[in-house]
């Protein structure tokens, strides 16, 4: 398969996902990634170190895929369940040859300084690892402090008592280096203006010209579409590994609808990533057992279009990859979303995702229900067919296969999702 993809691209781009977990505030890693490259600079590095730095801000709550630890990571200063995500941070860049080097500073994210370097402590961290994550952890923490003062622009007035604040944890949550090297940083309006959103679209358009083309192998894209897989099907436990099953599924009836090898390669990467957008949805939403209402299905409906903002802007995925993803609910009458269109233009990969999106959620076992058996799952997609809301044909090659089908759509990574 060639899609022309750049990694680096790839990755900035799959950092806005990560940041709709905020719901209302989604530029949380991008602000982290500017102040630690601030950082970097005025402490001399150089500047390979300090980009790797800032795409280590952007990727640092890679293992946050809930509403309510995004909660508690912006509006307590530490608390004791804030360790759990570092460790599945870790766990999902350590496989991941190109990010693997990010995997012990995200792991060490939360970790204060001293239990850090204590000779007497728990962690036994190489120095290089301690430093990089203690940064990233004093400049998280900026921005936490900060966080109540974008939405009304009260932050330059609150600027003292948050350099005071970070001050204060001199030698305990921080390394004293880094303390003094943040409060140089910070002592100009320009630090602070530049975490201001119009600043940091800037930022990451500059960012994106400057930087060495980074080319991704097929293998590359489908390992990082499958990290953020996990990450969506972590966010709650009804959808656990669905991103993975469907994926898979589609795969399986493009085969057999004779799609090409490159557009399966491409169908897959679709299928892992098509509820990225679910990462903005509250938890309680996603988690609620009972029939949604009208105001919750409105916002869980939006999801297939935030999918469709992120991968529209990844050069080489934008006229097949984000359009298959985005069209998931749009049904062959026009009566599906977000952008009710009729079949005539649903292209046969789109098509197909459909099916197989609905398909695993029905086959795939969920907390409050097991997974529908061969005649249950028949006898509901027929009857989709019939109302005109799934493709006919696609459904048919799913009919005639649907054992097999069962058995790839039902996840197959359960002991990764636990960590989660």
């Amino acid at each position: 398969m060639s899609l022309n993809a750049d990694l680096r691209h790839v990755i900035h781009a799959l950092s806005d996902a990560l940041d709709l977990v905020g719901v209302d505030d989604v530029a949380h890693g991008k602000r982290v990634g500017i102040m630690a490259a601030a950082c970097a600079r005025v402490a001399g590095l150089p500047d390979d170190e300090a980009d790797f730095l800032f795409d280590l801000g952007l990727l640092h709550d890679i293992g946050v895929s809930s509403t309510r630890t995004h909660t508690h990571l912006v509006q307590l200063f530490d608390w004791e369940g804030s360790q759990v995500h570092c460790q599945v941070g870790e766990a999902l860049l350590a496989g991941f040859p190109p990010l693997a080097a990010m995997a012990q500073p995200v792991r060490y994210h939360h970790t204060r300084w001293e239990d850090l370097r204590s000779p007497g402590g728990a962690q036994h961290v190489a120095p290089q690892v301690a430093r990089q994550a203690n940064l990233i952890f004093l400049v998280d923490r900026v921005d936490a402090l900060s966080a109540p003062h974008h939405a009304d622009n009260t932050l330059l007035d609150a600027t003292a008592d948050i350099r005071s604040t970070i001050a204060g944890h001199s030698g305990s949550y921080f390394d004293p280096d880094w303390v003094a090297v943040f409060l140089e940083a910070s002592r100009t309006e320009a630090f602070w203006l530049s975490l201001e959103p119009r600043a940091v679209q800037a930022c990451l358009l500059e960012r994106r010209d400057r930087s060495c083309t980074w080319p991704a192998s097929v293998v590359e894209l489908r390992q990082l579409a499958s990290i953020f897989a996990r990450i969506v099907d972590a966010k709650s436990p009804f959808t656990a590994e669905h991103s993975l099953g469907v994926s898979r599924l589609a795969r399986y009836l493009a085969e057999r609808l004779q799609v090409s090898p490159e557009n399966c390669d491409k169908l897959e990467i679709a299928g892992l990533l098509h509820d990225l957008g679910k990462l903005r949805v509250p938890d309680e939403i996603l988690d609620k057992p009972s029939a949604l209402d009208e105001r919750e299905r409105r916002i869980i409906n939006t999801h297939s279009f935030e999918t469709f903002q992120i991968l529209r802007n990844i050069d080489g995925f934008e006229a097949e990859i984000a359009p298959w993803a985005a069209w998931h609910h749009e049904e062959p009458g026009g009566n599906g979303y977000p952008f009710h269109l009729e079949g005539s233009v649903l292209p046969l990969e789109a098509r197909i995702l459909r099916v197989a999106d609905i398909f695993q959620a029905m086959v795939q076992e969920r907390p409050y229900r097991q997974g529908l058996g061969v005649a249950q799952v028949s006898g509901f997609i027929e009857a989709l067919v019939r109302q005109g809301r799934i493709e006919g044909r696609v459904a048919g090659v799913l009919l005639d296969n649907v054992v097999e089908a069962m058995s790839v759509a039902r996840p197959v990574f359960q002991d990764v999702a636990r960590i989660f």
